[in-house]
């Protein structure tokens, strides 16, 4: 049966959002999953403060993390990440509701290149996130074949 990339990313994200432990204990939801792409939103809990009572960096990061996941896997194939980089642009505070939104800027056989940008509930850039992936066996959903 021939599916639609659409198909594809929803089935990879059924499979996908209830095995991910690290994004539940965070509160992190998946908004959106599209071909190549994918939205996720976490709200800045007081345990999530630094010793500066701003949100840490690496809760940032998880977030934006996670989103890029789930873009390069949006494909039903296993991916996995290679290399990534994140600019942090301003705070994020206590309260924030963060939404990191994922896209893909190149798929070449089984390397792909994925910015994310993460924002505050105004809208200000928080971090700017770049993943590279590479696919590996198997495939994210299994799909009936017929």
């Amino acid at each position: 049966m021939h599916r639609t990339a659409q198909q594809l990313a929803d089935a990879a994200a059924a499979a996908l959002y209830p095995r991910d432990h690290a994004s539940h204990a965070l509160g992190i939801k998946l908004l959106a999953m599209g071909p190549g792409t994918a939205r996720m939103q976490m709200t800045v809990r007081a345990d999530m403060a630094n010793v500066h009572n701003t949100c840490h960096g690496g809760l940032i990061y998880t977030l934006a993390d996670s989103t890029f996941a789930y873009a390069c896997n949006s494909h039903n194939k296993n991916a996995v990440a290679v290399t990534c980089i994140i600019e942090y642009m301003r705070p994020a505070y206590v309260g924030d509701l963060l939404t990191a939104s994922g896209a893909e800027q190149g798929l070449e056989g089984r390397n792909g290149v994925y910015d994310i940008r993460v924002e505050n509930q105004k809208g200000e850039l928080v971090a700017l996130f770049r993943g590279k992936s590479t696919q590996i066996k198997g495939e994210v959903a299994e799909l009936d074949k017929r």
